[in-house]
């Protein structure tokens, strides 16, 4: 008998050690939480919205393609934790257009009070010696952060989901930072959410820096996940001390795990886009792996006319909120969307690379209520087509129009930009140069079907006749060459 009961400890303790190495062993308070994926080979580390990609299409049968712009950049975060973690990403869950957005391009600022201006450029596909690469480049007008007083509400997932210092440590450490940069007049309130919702500071003065931080970090993650709850106390707490004219804003910290509440993404959609009426916008920072849901937190931001970022350290959290913050928080560009036309004489087919989850008829282009994407001041968006063009045809490509509201007087305004065959260049600009870079990288590690002669030494090779070096400048592009360096290692087995 004692024998057999030994047996059975020694049992236990082997099992208990073999859950505390796991990779995938949950933190305290997941306990009801049945969301998390644990392979993290194939790249199925986290759920997200399978992306389809955009296919050929001749504009004698579809002339025009449409779609929404904003300046989310997750997706590529979300990326680089995997390759920094070793690991190899799902295929359809790139989104192009958001690594190709991360970065800051060197595009015509716009002029004469306008809040946009449209550029391009059109050059060789790297990849594809049939095909040329179309780039669309919208620039935003800058504006400072503190030309406006700010009314913030940060609402902060504490669930047991968020237990660690990659995540709810991480958003202590993002708000924390984001707490300096804020003027004395401003507004700040503190929510938080887990198996109840709670307001853990009600209204304080940008003074309070001290006391604000002090509230941030003595939170504490534990419990289930009511988002919903939480999400319309931070909206009440954002009307209570609503600011005309004013920046109002709740920005959601979250893995994005809703347990309690509503959950379905349909339901989320309809809840956040009444809330968006209110005047108060939403933004999103993700945070965490295996359990995190992108799915989520981009739905809520799309829906709620503000951005979507993915924190995957404090670096990240800096850009996010303290660097870029302007374009964080000041928006130019209400309702952002565009519409291409190809010219079929010259055009023989082309295809929109990215943007496959923000697509629009043509009916929906034309409606003037239609939500659609934000830009924030001094952002730069960029929208990329790899087109064919019939042999020897010469004349006007496409003409693209982007179309937007002013965010204060809700007038809607719209820029043009026409691309002809002249354009053509053998050698494009630094700015094309990378990405092309970028573009190419996606279609590598999406294994995609057009990816043609893809592939990454050619990548290496044109970022470091860049010199996408720390000395260059934009320590973001010369991250990402050592990001494609490590990938290659990954896929390659170099």
């Amino acid at each position: 008998m004692k024998r057999t009961i030994v047996t059975v400890a020694l049992l236990m303790v082997v099992v208990f050690l073999m859950c505390a190495c796991s990779p995938s062993m949950k933190a305290p308070g997941w306990e009801n939480d049945s969301s998390m994926i644990s392979d993290v080979n194939t790249g199925d580390n986290y759920q997200h919205e399978d992306v389809v990609e955009n296919g050929f299409v001749s504009p004698l049968e579809q002339p025009s393609s449409y779609f929404s712009l904003d300046r989310n950049t997750a997706n590529y975060s979300l990326m680089r934790r995997q390759i920094n973690m070793g690991m190899k990403l799902n295929e359809n869950s790139v989104r192009i257009e958001e690594w190709v957005n991360y970065f800051n391009y060197d595009y015509p600022r716009p002029t004469d009070d306008e809040a946009l201006a449209v550029s391009g450029s059109l050059f060789d596909c790297p990849w594809n010696s049939d095909s040329k690469l179309m780039t669309i480049g919208v620039s935003a007008e800058e504006i400072q952060f503190g030309n406006k007083q700010n009314n913030i509400v940060f609402l902060i997932d504490t669930s047991g989901s968020m237990y660690g210092d990659d995540r709810l440590g991480l958003i202590q450490q993002a708000f924390t930072m984001l707490t300096e940069s804020l003027g004395d007049e401003d507004y700040i309130s503190i929510v938080t959410y887990a198996s109840g919702t709670r307001i853990a500071l009600d209204g304080a003065r940008g003074t309070e820096k001290t006391r604000i931080a002090n509230v941030i970090q003595d939170l504490e993650a534990g419990g289930s996940t009511n988002g919903a709850g939480g999400i319309e106390l931070a909206y009440s707490e954002a009307e209570k001390y609503f600011v005309n004219g004013g920046n109002n804003r709740v920005i959601l910290a979250t893995d994005g795990d809703f347990n309690v509440g509503i959950s379905n993404k349909n339901e989320l959609k309809n809840f956040i886009s009444e809330k968006r009426q209110s005047g108060i916008y939403l933004s999103v920072l993700g945070v965490g792996m295996y359990n995190t849901n992108d799915t989520t937190m981009k739905t809520l931001a799309e829906n709620g006319n503000g951005n979507y970022a993915y924190l995957d350290s404090v670096a990240e959290a800096r850009k996010v909120l303290v660097e870029e913050l302007d374009g964080t928080f000041n928006v130019v560009a209400k309702d952002s969307k565009i519409g291409v036309e190809f010219n079929a004489d010259v055009v023989d087919k082309y295809r929109l690379i990215g943007y496959e989850t923000k697509m629009m008829s043509e009916d929906d282009f034309n409606d003037e209520k239609k939500d659609a994407g934000e830009i924030g001041s001094g952002h730069t968006v960029t929208a990329v087509y790899e087109v064919q063009l019939k042999e020897g045809a010469t004349g006007n490509i496409a003409t693209a129009e982007v179309r937007f509201k002013d965010p204060e007087t809700e007038e809607n305004k719209s820029v043009l930009k026409t691309f002809t065959t002249d354009e053509l260049t053998a050698t494009p600009n630094e700015d094309s140069v990378f990405i092309g870079c970028v573009v190419e990288f996606g279609l590598i590690l999406r294994n995609s079907q057009y990816m043609g002669d893809a592939n990454m030494a050619s990548v290496i090779t044109r970022l470091e006749e860049l010199q996408c070096t720390t000395a260059d400048g934009d320590p973001f592009k010369a991250e990402f060459l050592q990001i494609v360096v490590a990938a290659q290692g990954i896929y390659e087995g170099r």
